[in-house]
């Protein structure tokens, strides 16, 4: 009885010395991964005071980050010299440094496997990575997107192996990553966050930190909740572009414009939210948050054939392209598909931002290339292809310049990303042939015989 009064006074002390210090902004904060959903995050806390510490495993990012440069497009040189002006931020690889982190947080990637199921690889590894530096007292939040029950079921374990206890010697939590990179509306922290505790005290202590850099805190009932709220956002989403991408299909073949139907169909003051047609989905959530919870409900034997099916339309989008690129070549230049040079316009995955990921371009470069056409593209943010696990024969390829004569000389142009840095005058003057997936030059006020869509 006496260890067990000794115990609980020890976990009552440590939960309030580490919510005062939250509140402080004296709470030394760690966050796994720099990339879209870490830095941004990183930033913002150390902006808010608080001491963070970035921790990657890709040390030229560090080394960047640690001279006051950024590596990602729509996060600017100065606001990372900023905080290490500010001494509130410093990156390392060295990940000894978790222990003296009183708040540990894990932005890492949850792609799919080649068989379209979870991949948990980075989560778990970064688990493992944290479980021996473990110690009493801290908190541990993960971010990245994933099926309900990963908190608890996956990452948990890892962390308990140390005979460490979740809820009475540490304390885990679940907040879902909300950002939309290149965004100029809503900033990390114009973003309420939505958070889940493993346990009452790790609630409360998320609330605690995230409420002293959001806007607004949201918490739900456990980390499967909060999780599942992740996949239904993106879910929503996917399922709405499907159905326009299944319009848009419809109504090209009855001549009618989807865009304008759409642009009509929303000054309806309620009942109806625009959503817009593309060459496919594209970003690290949208085509693959789907397929986390269509896993999971594999489990409880629940077929989710809605979702399955909006999966199938939007990843149908690429080849719908190809086709309808084919059709026009041959109707307005005489030319067959095979042989022809494409200028694509966009390689990422939205506009105004340097991220490829998931990119229906690359898809589309690939089928281009196998149909026999040859393809260059022209991005603004990306000068040339990153290196990516599904695409790694695209890497390095270069970017060229858009110009009256890289125009000119090829067969068509498609649009694949509407960078608003693009001169689409110069394109509908020059370019014998413009495919255009995003209505970019329709909101440019351009048109021609020669200008078509997809």
């Amino acid at each position: 009885m006496k260890t067990s009064k000794s115990r609980m006074k020890w976990h009552e002390t440590d939960w309030s010395a580490l919510r005062q210090a939250i509140l402080a902004h004296k709470a030394r904060v760690g966050v796994i991964g720099l990339g879209y959903v870490g830095l941004p995050l990183g930033c913002l806390l150390a902006e808010k005071g608080f001491p963070t510490t970035g921790f990657d495993i890709d040390t030229p990012k560090v080394t960047a980050l640690n001279s006051g440069r950024s590596y990602i497009k729509h996060i600017p040189n100065k606001r990372i010299a900023a905080i290490r002006k500010a001494g509130t931020f410093e990156a390392t690889d060295d990940f000894n440094g978790l222990r003296q982190m009183d708040v540990i947080i894990i932005c890492v990637p949850t792609p799919l496997t080649k068989y379209r199921e979870p991949d948990l690889q980075f989560i778990v590894k970064t688990g493992q990575e944290i479980a021996p530096k473990l110690r009493k007292g801290q908190l541990v939040v993960l971010e990245s997107s994933s099926y309900p029950g990963t908190t608890r079921e996956e990452l948990k374990p890892i962390l308990e192996a140390t005979g460490l206890k979740s809820g009475t010697d540490f304390w885990l939590a679940y907040s879902p990553e909300r950002e939309d990179p290149g965004n100029a509306n809503f900033g990390t922290n114009d973003i309420p966050k939505v958070v889940g505790g493993d346990g009452k005290v790790a609630l409360d202590l998320a609330i605690a930190l995230y409420d002293q850099v959001v806007v607004k805190t949201v918490p739900v009932s456990s980390p499967e909740t909060a999780e599942t709220v992740k996949l239904t956002e993106n879910i929503f989403r996917a399922v709405n572009i499907a159905l326009v991408n299944e319009l848009k299909v419809i109504c090209a073949a009855m001549g009618v414009d989807v865009w304008e139907v759409i642009d009509a169909a929303k000054t309806k003051p309620f009942g109806f939210m625009p959503f817009y047609p593309g060459p496919g989905l594209g970003g690290h959530c949208i085509p693959i948050d789907p397929f986390y919870l269509t896993w999971k409900a594999r489990e409880f034997g629940i077929n989710t054939r809605f979702i399955e099916l909006a999966g199938e339309i939007n990843t149908a989008m690429p080849r719908y392209v190809v086709a309808r690129l084919a059709e026009e070549l041959s109707q307005q230049r005489s030319k067959a598909l095979k042989g022809a040079n494409i200028l694509m316009l966009g390689l990422a995955y939205k506009k105004n931002v340097d991220d490829m990921r998931e990119s229906p371009a690359l898809i589309l470069i690939e089928l281009l290339e196998k149909a026999g056409a040859k393809v260059s593209y022209h991005d603004p943010f990306i000068p040339a292809v990153k290196p990516s696990r599904e695409h790694g024969a695209l890497t390095g390829r270069k970017s060229v310049p858009l110009t009256a004569k890289s125009l000119s000389t090829v067969d068509a142009v498609l649009i694949v990303t509407d960078h608003d840095d693009v001169d689409y005058s110069m394109v509908a003057k020059h370019g014998r042939l413009v495919l255009d997936t995003r209505n970019a030059m329709n909101r440019a006020g351009l048109a021609g015989t020669h200008i078509r869509k997809a």
